[in-house]
């Protein structure tokens, strides 16, 4: 049947095939009316109300996400926990009728649909399964948003992270605070290529989505059983917004007001002070933020944060010293705190990068950690009692070049080809069984300094994406017992043809198209395998 993601158990019934043509009807359980309107979308189908022809119900006694999906002479049934289940089921329908289901608008006359005679039973592995889109070093417009938001439901995908703030931009509205996407979301030139390159692209770029071009991408999502799960990144990667308000600056150590948004890569010296006005900036931030994002998590970031001007501040040492706390690392771990309560208040979580593990104290309860400099800060978080989403740099970085060679477009990373992906294992072999139902899940990261445009996001993501789909939802064994060609050959006998329907500008297995590569722009490629660490 060449599903991707693997289901666990999937059986051919017989040699007929349902037929699904403009006399079929659909009945839609109260719950699953959303699916039934998406899969009249999808099949391009009347599908009026009634039997026979397509059911949909929900069945509480099967975990949450989960499904059965049958199709017989009787017709095709379809079962989940949750609606959520039901969808997934239709999605995996939609692989069923093969590649031009994948298309807005029919190719070829009759317009009807044949299903094999199937039984199928499935359920994920993780409950968090997500992709980290960065809409701040290049802004990808909503509607990019949005076809993304597609392209993880096709591959049953349940978290989009957004990472809407960095040096280099600032995206979302903030009414209180108008220059935040007024100076912070727009800068004057981009460097072309790694940090050292020497190319400059001298267009002013940027953008931002207004609070209700959030509100569509978080409400589009949501008909799809996605959760968009929100970043703003501080106390470091804040540039934009200093450059926006000069005083959320370490202003007694530099001149913030000659501070502009960043137009190269790298880490930004200049962090938030830990001050109570950038405080009650960022709690004002929040509360319109929260207005529009329901997710109960809401990322922070806390990575790379230099603590170069705290160690110079006066007035960070004031804080540090009013606080009681040790050095700058505890200073960080004071401003994570802060903000971990004010979620928390607000019925929220707060997700931060590993880096947080580092504060000198516990994490407030609830806090859960985003493991990307390896395994180990998931599995000091996991052996503590924190949540964890893994995503080792390492390892599920969809930035990171995909072969070796000099035909691979501006080469960043290590080598993470489609095989490495798929052997990626999200829990740690030395966690108990107690420590590892602390990992929710893992998700591929994908940011976007060097790739400026959707045919380059694309690129990077696919068909990796597709191979991470398989690591999170399906049962797979140990990574070197996976089977690996059976992947490759569905690939090829089924889901790359998906992605042309879907006119993903993916990597060819044989590599790059001529059109694919940049030849002359310099990246930064890392040789050798990448450490477990």
């Amino acid at each position: 049947m060449d599903l991707i993601p693997a289901p666990c158990r999937a059986d051919t019934t017989g040699p007929g095939a349902c037929v699904l043509d403009g006399t079929t009807h659909l009945a839609a359980a109260p719950g699953t009316e959303h699916i039934a309107h998406w899969l009249r979308t999808v099949l391009r189908l009347p599908l009026p109300p009634g039997s026979p022809g397509i059911a949909l119900r929900v069945d509480g006694t099967l975990p949450a996400e989960a499904y059965r999906l049958t199709a017989s002479p009787e017709g095709i049934r379809i079962t989940g926990g949750t609606p959520a289940g039901v969808f997934w089921a239709a999605q995996t329908l939609r692989q069923l009728l093969g590649p031009e289901a994948f298309r807005r608008a029919p190719v070829r006359p009759g317009g009807g649909w044949s299903v094999p005679h199937v039984h199928i039973e499935d359920a994920p592995r993780f409950p968090w399964r997500g992709f980290l889109l960065d809409v701040a070093r290049h802004f990808m417009p909503k509607d990019g948003v949005l076809r993304y938001v597609d392209l993880l439901a096709a591959h049953k995908l349940n978290v989009l992270h957004l990472h809407l703030t960095d040096d280099q931009g600032w995206r979302p509205q903030i009414e209180r605070y108008p220059r935040l996407t007024g100076t912070g979301a727009w800068r004057a030139r981009t460097k072309y290529g790694h940090r050292a390159s020497p190319l400059w692209d001298e267009r002013p770029h940027g953008g931002f989505y207004t609070q209700d071009d959030l509100r569509e991408i978080v409400a589009y999502a949501a008909e799809r059983h996605i959760t968009v799960v929100p970043e703003i990144d501080i106390p470091g990667h804040s540039q934009a917004a200093i450059a926006a308000y000069p005083g959320l600056g370490n202003t007694d150590v530099v001149d913030t007001a000659s501070l502009a948004v960043w137009d190269t890569w790298g880490v930004s010296p200049n962090v938030l002070a830990p001050t109570d006005t950038v405080l009650a900036f960022y709690e004002n931030v929040l509360t319109e933020l929260l207005d529009v994002f329901p997710s109960p998590f809401v990322h922070l970031g806390g990575d790379e944060c230099p603590k170069d001007q705290w160690r110079a501040s006066p007035t960070a040492r004031a804080r540090r010293a009013a606080e009681g706390l040790a050095d700058e690392d505890a200073l960080q771990g004071w401003f994570t705190a802060h903000f971990a309560r004010r979620l928390a208040e607000r019925g929220r979580r707060l997700v931060g990068w590993d880096e947080i593990l580092e504060g000198g104290g516990p994490l407030p309860p609830g806090t859960v950690v985003s493991s990307w400099r390896g395994h180990r800060g998931g599995v000091a978080a996991a052996r503590v009692g924190h949540d964890v989403v893994m995503c080792p740099e390492q390892q599920v970085y969809l930035d990171h070049r995909q072969a070796p060679g000099p035909d691979e477009p501006v080469p960043i990373g290590y080598v993470r080809t489609l095989e490495d992906v798929y052997r990626f294992e999200p829990v740690p072999p030395e966690l108990t069984g107690e420590e590892a139902a602390h990992v929710l899940g893992a998700q591929a990261n994908l940011w976007t300094e060097v790739t400026e445009d959707q045919q380059r996001v694309d690129y990077q993501a696919f068909p990796r994406l597709a191979a991470f789909a398989e690591t999170v939802w399906s049962a797979l064994p140990a990574p070197a017992g996976r089977d690996w060609a059976g992947f490759e050959r569905r690939m090829a006998d089924a889901h790359y043809a998906r992605l042309d329907a879907l006119g993903v500008a993916y990597r060819p297995p044989a590599g790059p198209h001529p059109w694919q590569r940049r030849p002359g722009v310099l990246g930064r490629p890392i040789e050798g395998p990448p450490p477990i660490v």
